[in-house]
């Protein structure tokens, strides 16, 4: 296909990702954001293999790993600290030939948005897009596009005009907090996750040995707490190090608070005229496989490799969906099972079962059971410059 002009809707991870890759094939971009700050850019995220190569395949892979901590020893335990189950990170690199990551997300934004021509992200709200002709209305201004890449999120508008008859997202049953802390925490190991019942406690390390930690409750959505560290404190005190010590090096400002939504329901397509669904906007998963980036990121490579292959923008966008949509609602299914038999869990004896099921597993089948979701090699990405 031709290099055209496309507009991407977000500019969160899917959506920078989405614009590298056009640009990287030869395409104008424009990617309009309605946030000056995106909300979650206090929190942290573990990015694995396949997002590891999306990202290289778009030509942000080795300043993203730079900037990124090595997860090389991992473990899941009860809330007394006893061992459930350990994660060989090094046993995962030697497989998939990449590490898993941890970095907060406002490293990685920014090392996104850095090789943006200037002027290409442009603050604005987008009031409608009209998927035949491309033509996207924001309150800056009309813009013409070829291809119109809606990266906008669980919520997104333009989803919801594109696929009016759709279910949108769902409450999961979870609601998470999670914060980076303050300072370096040196007790912390790389990455961690604790299962109670319907409790889930988890830290990953960053490079400057600071951490994010994130508390996964079974709730209804809506509920909040009036002092949101406290009621943390109060959960998750008897619990073992470094838990308490991670929520003491935190600020209690700090601590972001979000209900898990997903989109339960399969959409029928990810794409529509001239717009292609991309990351949460098109498969939003509970985060129990650490996949919502990783999936949003492969895309990305795959949207700009279709795109540069294909003859037209409706054998592209046909490509993309056969290409994307069965790998990520696979995927998105996947994490459920896993948040009811992990996190969600919580009678006491299917917990008990749980522990001692994943006490008896051997290493091999747990490192299998990641490579089946990691282990993703990205399309041949023919650059505007090959």
């Amino acid at each position: 296909m031709h290099p055209g002009t496309a507009v991407v809707v977000g500019g969160g991870i899917g959506g920078l990702a989405a614009a590298l890759g056009l640009l990287r094939v030869g395409w104008r971009v424009t990617v309009v954001e309605r946030a000056p700050v995106l909300d979650d850019a206090g929190a942290g995220i573990s990015l694995a293999a396949n997002g590891l190569r999306a990202l290289d395949a778009l030509g942000a892979g080795p300043q993203i790993r730079a900037a990124a901590h090595r997860q090389l020893t991992g473990a899941t335990r009860t809330p007394s600290g006893r061992l459930l189950a350990r994660m060989d990170g090094e046993a995962l690199e030697r497989a998939l030939g990449s590490p898993i990551v941890g970095i907060p997300r406002a490293t990685l934004h920014r090392q996104l948005r850095a090789p943006l021509p200037e002027g290409t992200l442009r603050i604005a709200e987008v009031l409608s897009v009209d998927a035949a002709s491309g033509r996207v209305t924001t309150t800056e201004g009309t813009l013409d596009a070829e291809l119109v890449v809606a990266a906008d999120g669980i919520g997104s508008r333009v989803r919801t005009a594109l696929l009016p008859d759709a279910p949108g997202p769902s409450h999961s049953g979870s609601t998470v907090l999670r914060a980076i802390t303050r300072d370096a925490v040196p007790a912390a190991g790389d990455f961690e996750l604790t299962w109670g019942r319907g409790e889930e406690f988890g830290h990953i390390r960053f490079a400057d040995g600071r951490a994010e930690w994130h508390a996964v409750l079974n709730s209804p959505a809506g509920v909040r707490f009036p002092d949101p560290l406290a009621e943390l404190h109060r959960r998750f005190s008897g619990w073992h190090p470094p838990i308490p010590q991670l929520l003491a090096a935190t600020d209690p400002a700090a601590v972001l608070h979000h209900d898990v939504a997903e989109l339960a329901t399969p959409l029928p397509t990810f794409t529509g005229g001239r717009v292609a669904l991309l990351g949460d906007a098109a498969h939003a998963m509970t985060p129990h496989l650490g996949q919502g980036a990783c999936q949003a990121l492969e895309d990305a490579a795959t949207l700009a490799a279709v795109v540069a292959a294909a003859p037209d923008c409706r054998t592209a966008l046909a490509c993309y969906d056969a290409a994307r949509r069965p790998r990520s609602q696979a995927v998105a299914l996947a994490a459920r099972r896993a948040g009811r038999m992990g996190q969600q869990l919580a009678h006491p004896l299917g917990v008990a079962l749980r522990n001692t099921a994943m006490r008896l597993t051997p290493s091999g089948v747990a490192v299998r059971a990641i490579l089946r979701h990691a282990d993703w090699t990205p399309p041949t990405l023919h650059t505007a410059a090959s």
